[in-house]
């Protein structure tokens, strides 16, 4: 661990908790926990940030509209990113055979990486290093009685520089196999690219409920992406 490192996690680890549940109809629950730290949100400038330009040549032919109206408003402001590419480091299982692991690494990638058509990413091999992290781990039960989740996202705070920058986990439940996992990765994705919050219909990836044929991105899900690209924020270089 450099002293970067051990800086940045001990400054984490300051943080209390803030939790925002969504339910979903199927049973399955997904939930958004974030952190901040009173040092993190004592930042008072917001701004807009460059949209990169994967989001500026983004047109809708289809006019098909967004809901940006159900992106949650954070106390940072919206959840973006300034510095591309966004990293993504995805945890090898190791409480499954190789050839297994190796299958779900794989499936994990190319789900991560369909978002890379509208902002630059990159899978990268050290975890330390990573803006999102992916493990295959059952979320925590929550409620009561405890129900099970298909998929837990959650954000970190942390300053350095005297700026202000978020860092992202994603939970994947093993019980999400096949398209289903695809269609996890993509929707736990979004999230962490910063649409914070649900849509309401089932052709989109954020929908909020898992759906028997899993959809691609949809012409909304990047309308909505693109809006929110388009506030202000506290993260990132001020």
């Amino acid at each position: 661990m450099t002293k970067e490192k051990g800086r940045r996690e001990n400054h984490i680890f300051t943080f209390y908790l803030i939790p925002f549940i969504l339910f979903i109809s199927t049973g399955l629950l997904v939930i958004f926990t974030n952190f901040h730290s009173s040092a993190a949100l004592s930042i008072k400038i917001q701004k807009k940030h460059p949209l990169p330009p994967t989001l500026t040549r983004w047109v809708d032919t289809t006019n098909s509209g967004d809901y940006f109206d159900q992106v949650k408003l954070t106390q940072v402001g919206y959840l973006i990113w300034s510095r591309f590419p966004v990293s993504i480091y995805i945890e090898k299982p190791k409480n499954i055979n190789t050839q297994q692991a190796e299958n779900w690494v794989n499936t994990v990638s190319q789900a991560a990486k369909e978002w890379n058509s509208y902002l630059p990413l990159q899978v990268i091999e050290k975890e330390e290093l990573a803006d999102i992290v992916i493990y295959r781990k059952s979320p925590p039960l929550s409620g009561n009685p405890p129900r099970a989740r298909s998929a837990e996202t959650r954000y970190e705070l942390y300053t350095r520089n005297n700026n202000l920058y978020h860092r992202f986990k994603i939970l994947l439940s093993p019980s999400q196999v096949g398209e289903y996992l695809f269609a996890a990765t993509r929707h736990e994705m979004g999230h962490a690219l910063g649409i914070w919050g649900h849509s309401q219909l089932e052709t989109d990836v954020m929908y909020f409920s898992q759906v028997r044929k899993p959809p691609l991105v949809s012409p909304r899900d990047v309308n909505t992406l693109k809006r929110v690209y388009e506030q202000e924020t506290k993260l990132g270089i001020q």
